[in-house]
């Protein structure tokens, strides 16, 4: 075939498709997956789609998508039609709501939150619900359990993270010479002081490994919930994102304020500005006063 236009590259760009730079005609094809889940039969399919139209060869992407590699140009559209058969899209590129991370959530000993359950709620609202919606940037969500930050939240222009918000009852503290509270907590923020159990605030990082640890009740009580992290980023130059000072207690809160914040950023970023950029240039307490109510 001739050789392809700018056109041609963007036109198949759109549907998730990056050109192999060694080549003038052979491109990486991402295929959509539920915050990095699929089934055994999704999973068949993209192998035979791989033999059938690719090199034979798949891919992990960073942000949990599958790319097939080695797709010639003109087996891009026969590509996406199979796929589409059974039940599975590209995409993942360009100035919208891109593909959500998620960690594994409760299946893993640390999670505190349902990521899986919580990331298909954004992936539909946000994802699809919003594919025709342009922004300023790309703009990445990233659902992360516990503290532990695996899939990385902060870094990402919205993080979620799941929290458990100790409400200690030091009056219970018997001033055990071994304490499990202070063995338990990971960050060194529980400590004995003068015989009695402490908690600086300023370490603790609401993982709620001590949760009723405490033989006398100490550490019963917790507040769980979600920190919202905006305006993180990596690539050339990296930012970490600013948590709200609202802990958020429901999933209906969180997916407000995700609407609230992606709104904000269509109307109020520059053509080309990251999100974290948009928070530099307007100040992270103006955004905050308008996204969380």
């Amino acid at each position: 075939m001739s050789k392809l236009t700018s056109a041609d590259i963007m036109r198949v760009k759109a549907f998730g498709c990056l050109k192999d730079k060694r080549f003038d005609d052979v491109f990486n094809v991402r295929v959509i997956t539920r915050g990095g889940r699929i089934t055994t039969d999704e999973q068949r399919a993209i192998a035979e789609a791989a033999d059938r139209f690719g090199s034979g060869e798949v891919a992990m992407t960073t942000r949990l998508s599958i790319e097939i590699q080695g797709v010639k140009y003109e087996n891009i559209d026969p590509l996406i039609s199979f796929l589409a058969s059974h039940g599975l899209e590209t995409g993942g590129t360009g100035a919208l709501v891109r593909p959500i991370v998620s960690c594994k959530g409760t299946t893993c000993r640390f999670g505190l939150i349902e990521t899986y359950e919580l990331s298909e709620k954004i992936h539909e609202r946000f994802y699809k619900g919003y594919h025709e919606v342009k922004l300023p940037h790309k703009f990445k969500i990233a659902v992360g359990g516990c503290p532990n930050n695996c899939v990385k939240p902060d870094l990402n222009d919205l993080g979620i993270i799941g929290q458990r918000v100790p409400a200690h009852d030091f009056e219970k503290c018997r001033g055990c010479k071994k304490c499990k509270v202070e063995e338990a907590c990971p960050v060194g923020a529980a400590k004995l002081v003068d015989g009695k159990l402490s908690l600086d605030e300023s370490l603790c990082n609401r993982c709620g490994r001590c949760k009723s640890t405490c033989p006398f009740g100490v550490t019963s009580t917790y507040i769980s919930g979600y920190k919202i992290c905006i305006g993180g980023r990596w690539g050339k130059r990296t930012a970490q994102g600013r948590p709200l000072s609202k802990l958020f207690t429901t999933e209906e809160e969180v997916l407000d304020v995700i609407e609230r914040t992606i709104n904000f950023y269509r109307e109020e970023g520059k053509p080309g500005e990251r999100f974290a950029d948009t928070i530099a240039r307007l100040g992270f307490e103006y955004v905050e006063s308008k996204i969380v109510k």
